[in-house]
């Protein structure tokens, strides 16, 4: 993007106080520092706690107090069907249909009951493609599942090294790889953002590319899910998986999501099967054959956890009325800043790993300090120390990622106002 950027307070006040989305900032609980907001960066790891979430979850504890059991039945919100509360603005978020996505479990849990049902491997196929250095909740599943079913995944595990600048991967090496071992590849499975380089990857033509060698493609969504405006159903996967306490603000260990392709809504795939995946007109008539819901909804295992679910149903309605063609717009405008930042003013100091392509990357910039690790862990313990709150990840990343919903121009400013005060310290 191109901007006239400023490196200074009153320029990026002005920038913040134009923001048409700066009232939500106020919606979230800013974690303090010393007396004043913290400059939060985290998002891609931990989202902030929406200010309504302690009401909305005390509500459904008076609905358990004052009705017990009919709660199910009865109050605002009745839990027998609390899961379709958070679908429609759920399906938004990631541009699905709304019986393709389901919020349920865990990303480590969803993720291997896609794997039953869509890693089938045979003689022929039997290799999980997936990216060198892959978040280790996907690299253990897809091992684990091949182990599974009897092969060795020194065999069965093909890992793509990256080609481009700093790790980075293209889709001309994902190309390569395919033509070379696409007809023993059973399952593509890809993150949306890659954790450490904070890529950005197109999912559609992956998703095409995958099937013309005929594999299944499945993606991880952790580090994309409210972060990028995704096309789930335009893009042709047929499932993908996310957590949701990073930028969707669910809170810790939130409950995940999943998204299975209409194509598959009732198909005769294998899946593990639970009482809630039943069909729902007839669950309960408690019969012993399973009949799954069509649909997402037939891979759920068990009832919702209706107070894991308020904060989720909480702060979706907050993207609903972002929208999230803004919320990309904003995000746009301050990691652009954000970049230009270490660009023109720490270029001595910091180096971006992250794509430059506002189209191959989200909120998060992962950078590295010149010098080395050591230094990078001295630059990332000083910030902590001074209210600027982003993560490290190892060998030698610091990713700072300005979420549009509550971090603002001021917030990039800070972080580039600290690291030039350390480097100052010598």
């Amino acid at each position: 993007m191109s901007a006239p950027y400023q490196a200074s307070a009153s320029w990026a006040e002005q920038q913040d106080a134009a923001d048409p989305l700066r009232t939500f900032r106020d919606e979230f609980l800013i974690p303090p520092h010393e007396g004043r907001d913290s400059h939060y960066f985290c998002g891609n790891s931990l989202g902030l706690q929406p200010r309504a979430v302690r009401a909305a979850i005390a509500s459904e504890l008076d609905y358990w107090g004052e009705l017990g059991v009919e709660g199910h039945f009865k109050g605002r919100l009745p839990w027998m069907d609390y899961h379709e509360f958070v679908r429609d603005d759920l399906a938004a978020v990631v541009g699905a249909q709304p019986s393709e996505v389901v919020a349920m479990n865990t990303l480590g849990v969803n993720l291997h009951l896609m794997m039953v049902s869509f890693y089938r491997p045979s003689a022929e196929r039997y290799a999980i493609l997936i990216e060198q250095g892959a978040f280790p909740t996907d690299r253990y599943a897809v091992e684990s599942q091949i182990r599974f079913h009897g092969y060795d995944p020194a065999q069965a595990l093909i890992e793509l090294a990256g080609d481009g600048p700093n790790g980075t991967l293209s889709l001309e090496a994902i190309e390569r790889a395919l033509a070379e071992h696409g007809a023993r590849v059973a399952l593509v499975m890809l993150p949306g953002i890659q954790y450490r380089t904070g890529q950005a990857f197109d999912l559609q033509a992956i998703a095409a590319l995958a099937h013309r060698h005929g594999c299944t493609v499945g993606f991880d969504l952790a580090h994309a899910v409210g972060n990028l405006p995704l096309q789930l159903h335009d893009s042709g996967a047929d499932f993908a998986i996310w957590c949701s306490y990073k930028y969707l603000n669910s809170g810790p260990g939130a409950v995940g999501g999943a998204f299975v392709h209409e194509r598959h809504a009732e198909a005769a795939l294998p899946r593990f099967a639970g009482w809630w995946g039943h069909d729902k007109h007839s669950r309960f008539q408690m019969g012993p054959q399973f009949v799954p819901t069509p649909g997402a909804d037939g891979w759920q295992l068990s009832n919702p956890p209706i107070l894991a679910l308020v904060p989720m149903r909480v702060s979706l309605e907050i993207f609903r009325r972002a929208g999230m063609p803004r919320l990309r717009e904003k995000s746009l405008r301050l990691t652009g800043y954000l970049e230009w930042l270490v660009r023109h003013e720490l270029a001595d100091v910091l180096d971006i790993v992250t794509p430059a392509d506002p189209a191959q990357r989200g909120a998060q910039l992962s950078i590295r300090v010149l010098g080395g690790r050591e230094r990078g862990r001295a630059l990332f313990d000083y910030l902590m120390a001074h209210g600027i709150i982003g993560d490290w990840r190892e060998p030698d990343v610091i990713r700072i990622s300005p979420a549009p919903l509550y971090n603002r121009h001021a917030d990039c400013l800070a972080f580039a106002q600290a690291v030039r005060s350390w480097h100052s310290l010598g």
